[in-house]
């Protein structure tokens, strides 16, 4: 234990040094003027001080003022050794942080027995601090160790939707990091944006409810179908909304959501504008997004600049203007992570849009 003593009296400062140096485990810190002290702060390192009332420059009450600036000692305690009765000096000491006394002429028993006493308590407090801290990492493994198995849970599930559509395992992926692309340029939190990545690869997850004559059907989709397909937005939030992880909850948001359009001709509440989750918002546009960009056995890939185009169209009536603001902005790493996770050479469609096959909007866009 470090024992700060500050004495401007050399005989008494010698005397505290001894007392402290009898007490088992204590190392004395002294000084000689309040302003060496002052100048070895922040580096200095101390558990109690002893400091003296009466000194030059600074007395005891602004030293110990100037102390209580550095956070890391405002914890500390602090006793003052005065010859002064002043009920006054004595209210400054304990307003400027004291929290105790020792009357000059220093007695030796009393010194010790009330450092000793002083010694346990910052002791035990140190202990104190020491479990806190290591709770607070239990509490901390024990939020990762969760986070690890509701990430697990989600993949579990992804893989569980591509068995139904072979389609999908990829494109949750590359959704999922066009969906964090998009929420950090739009400013959102990193945690967020994370969890935004995790969570939307879930986004269709309710196609598992689909009938397969539906789901995997090759043609232009029957009214009937389209409204059955629309359906999987609904089984998709009921899926998920029940479980506990806020994870899992935010993955029912954009489930039940990324098919709404800004101007409320989506499906399946009709929302619209800031209604619809922002959640929601981002993922419909990054699931369009892949749509588009990608070939399928009914339809050809759309080129990049193609769909930029098609989305920007599309701001104020199907997307959310600030969101494709933060799309175009993020195009240098939706870029990048189209490189990175192709699934096959992209065919640049060249002609006009009706050359491109109709069931893109009932397939891959609902």
């Amino acid at each position: 234990m470090r024992i700060l003593l500050v004495d401007d009296n050399k005989t008494n400062l010698i005397f505290l040094t001894k007392l402290v140096e009898k007490l088992p485990g204590c190392i004395a810190v002294p000084f000689g003027h309040p302003v060496d002290v002052l100048t070895a702060m922040p580096a200095l390192d101390f558990d109690i001080a002893i400091v003296d009332f009466q000194m030059p420059d600074y007395n005891g009450v602004e030293l110990l003022t100037e102390i209580m600036h550095f956070d890391k000692y405002k914890m500390k305690p602090v006793v003052f050794v005065t010859a002064d009765g002043d009920t006054a000096v004595r209210m400054a000491a304990l307003n400027a942080g004291a929290i105790d006394f020792l009357t000059k002429p220093v007695q030796p028993l009393e010194f010790q027995a009330r450092i000793r006493n002083l010694v346990a308590l910052v002791d035990a407090q140190n202990k104190l601090a020491d479990k806190a801290a290591w709770l607070r990492e239990e509490v901390d493994k024990a939020v990762l160790e969760l986070r690890a198995r509701e990430e697990e849970i989600i993949d579990r599930l992804a893989i569980a939707a591509s068995y139904k559509d072979a389609e999908t395992a990829k494109h949750t992926k590359r959704v999922g990091c066009y969906s964090e692309a998009i929420a950090i340029s739009y400013g959102l939190k990193p945690e967020y944006c994370s969890d935004i990545r995790l969570a939307s690869p879930m986004h269709d997850i309710g196609k598992v409810a689909i009938p397969d004559a539906v789901l995997l059907k090759k043609g232009k989709l029957t009214e009937q179908e389209f409204a059955a397909m629309q359906r999987h937005t609904i089984a998709g939030c009921d899926i998920l909304r029940e479980s506990n992880s806020s994870l899992l909850q935010l993955a029912a948001e954009i489930a039940g959501s990324h098919h709404e359009r800004w101007d409320g001709q989506g499906y399946p509440f009709r929302l619209s504008g800031d209604a619809i989750p922002l959640s929601g918002r981002i993922v419909a546009l990054a699931d369009n997004f892949d749509a588009l960009t990608t070939a399928r056995p009914y339809k050809e890939a759309w080129s990049v600049e193609r769909t930029v185009e098609h989305i920007r169209e599309r701001s104020g009536s199907q997307f959310d203007p600030r969101c494709v603001e933060a799309f175009l902005e993020a195009m240098p790493s939706i870029l990048k992570i189209m490189l990175e996770n192709l699934e096959q050479p992209a065919l640049d469609s060249q002609g006009d849009e009706t050359s491109v096959p109709e069931t893109i909007y009932y397939r891959e866009a609902i």
